[in-house]
């Protein structure tokens, strides 16, 4: 089975091709450029360096959050679009678990942190043995400070990782004889992960409806919650 993957959740923006778990091919730009510009045009030179075209791909997947807001509509679009166009099955993948599957070099527990702004991060936490990852937590937005009574059930090494990994260990300084930053260029979204994680799932039979598959924010986008204030502002005033 041969899966096309969009990752447009951060900053940087990705494709990626995996052909029954082996990784064809993956194209990464973290320039600045707007996803809209840039996502459709990776995944058309992907297949083309492939030797592949959309009618030679078998399901399509993307990062469905949480993440930028306008990323991860921009990736979505891109997805589901794709997958309604070759009538292929698409599959959703938490960003956190995708990000977490692509950087997995070695058995240990992970711990993905995406910059979630307002003093917050969008986390998760997995552990990796034998090729195997299990997810210890669900997807959340929560302040750094609640990570330390978790983090400390551990005995080895926490690896970090996400745009808010750094943020992170900068933070919770008494822990930091257990956390490991991966290397840069291992903390960055990327849609080889969301690539594998799709293919993992749909081996176990999981879900590949473009139309009922909606993005995962974690928490209101900042236009609902002014919405929100000034709805239970004009409530209070009646």
């Amino acid at each position: 089975m041969r899966i096309l993957a969009f990752e447009s959740s951060a900053k940087a923006a990705g494709t990626a091709l995996v052909h029954d778990g082996l990784l064809l091919g993956e194209s990464f730009l973290n320039s600045g450029q707007t996803h809209s510009r840039t996502l459709l045009s990776l995944a058309e030179h992907l297949l083309e360096n492939c030797g592949l075209s959309p009618a030679d791909i078998d399901a399509c997947a993307v990062a469905a959050g949480p993440g930028s807001f306008t990323g991860i509509r921009i990736g979505m679009a891109a997805a589901k679009g794709f997958s309604w166009g070759c009538q292929i099955p698409l599959v959703g993948v938490s960003t956190l678990e995708g990000m977490t599957r692509g950087a997995a070099m070695c058995d240990g527990v992970y711990c993905a942190c995406m910059d979630a702004r307002r003093g917050q991060i969008y986390n998760a936490l997995f552990r990796v043995q034998g090729g195997d990852m299990e997810r210890l937590c669900a997807d959340r937005a929560i302040a750094v400070q609640e990570l330390e009574t978790e983090l400390s059930q551990f005995c080895g090494p926490v690896f970090l990782l996400g745009d808010g990994a750094q943020l992170t260990f900068d933070l919770l300084d008494g822990h930091r004889d257990m956390l490991r930053l991966l290397p840069e260029h291992l903390r960055q979204q990327r849609a080889s992960g969301t690539a594998l994680s799709a293919w993992e799932i749909l081996k176990a039979g999981g879900p590949g409806d473009a139309s009922a598959l909606a993005p995962n924010y974690l928490r209101m986008s900042q236009a609902e919650r002014t919405r929100a204030e000034n709805h239970e502002f004009y409530l209070k005033k009646k």
